[in-house]
């Protein structure tokens, strides 16, 4: 099994995708958010690039089916009735809702990944129970990471060491690329301390600044949310769940 990671979505040519499982990963929040919707009860999450476009396709939808989701530059859209906190996305608001999302790094980068095989997403809320999948899986993996304004983000390399530390005990003879050794080796180093790791990341340090600081705690959680979710067809929904 050969093991990529990308540190932005453009750096992901479509030849790289190619018959290979794709893992997307924006731990501060995207990711983090979709997966608590969803371990929450919510019928399914439909991302989108741009603002415009959520609005178009609320369009399709009787009026208490859906809900506007999303943030640009951290902030809530204006009109919408959910930001990108996790926090927000109790079973009471979401339960079998559809979500429509946009955001400002995270489902660009989901959107990327339509060429691949199959598309997971990834954070560090469910890192076991994705590494569980990719194990059972003959499958090369490509791990698109997010990114913070199309620059490198330290938290979802992180995620994606996380994932690849656990696959490095379950599948023998991983072909690791250089950014997959050095992911593997920041999560195995500072594991115990992500928090400190992090702290003077930039968009650690946007977050905090904003007031975010549960948000981080629950994103930097370890399993908080231990599903596998896949995006097909346009739609993000659960295909597996573990049971803690």
């Amino acid at each position: 099994m050969k093991l990529s990671v990308y540190a932005v979505p453009d750096s992901v040519a479509d030849k790289a995708l190619k018959d290979k499982i794709a893992v997307v990963i924006d731990v501060l929040r995207a990711t983090s958010t979709i997966l608590a919707a969803l371990v929450n009860g919510c019928k399914e999450v439909i991302p989108a690039v741009e603002i415009e476009e959520v609005i178009n396709m609320s369009k399709n939808y009787e009026k208490d089916s859906y809900l506007l989701c999303g943030e640009r530059n951290i902030q809530a859209i204006d009109g919408f009735h959910l930001s990108n906190s996790p926090l927000e996305y109790t079973a009471e608001r979401v339960s079998g809702k559809t979500l429509l999302m946009t955001t400002t790094n995270g489902t660009s980068a989901i959107k990327k990944a339509v060429d691949a095989r199959e598309v997971i997403i990834c954070s560090l809320t469910n890192v076991d129970a994705t590494a569980d999948y990719l194990a059972s899986q003959d499958n090369d993996v490509v791990f698109i990471c997010a990114g913070t304004d199309n620059k490198f983000s330290m938290d979802d390399v992180i995620a994606a060491g996380a994932v690849i530390s656990r696959l490095s005990d379950k599948v023998e003879n991983l072909d690791l690329d250089d950014l997959a050794v050095v992911a593997m080796s920041m999560y195995r180093s500072s594991s115990d301390d992500l928090h400190n790791l992090l702290k003077h990341s930039l968009h650690y340090k946007r977050m905090m600044e904003a007031g975010l600081e549960e948000d981080i705690r629950y994103c930097l959680t370890l399993n908080s949310a231990p599903i596998v979710a896949v995006y097909k067809d346009g739609v993000i929904k659960t295909i597996h769940k573990v049971l803690k």
